[in-house]
């Protein structure tokens, strides 16, 4: 999972696997889902990060184990 967040244009980015998109829709204001081919969603985007979330820390808990 990549977090990426694009301060011009306050636009925040979760990409959950890699791969191209296909489509896309905004499911609320500001927060579109990317899906691939199949259906599956592969990517967040939230429009005016900014006024939806702060910013200035991430904190990750309860991170799977990584495969051997």
């Amino acid at each position: 999972m990549i977090f990426e967040y694009f301060p011009d244009t306050d636009t925040l980015y979760i990409s959950f696997r890699p791969g191209p998109g296909a489509d896309a829709a905004e499911v609320a204001p500001d927060v579109i889902f990317d899906y691939d081919a199949d259906g599956n969603v592969i990517g967040l985007t939230v429009e005016h990060a900014s006024e939806h979330a702060d910013l200035t820390s991430l904190s990750v808990t309860r991170i799977p184990p990584l495969a051997a």
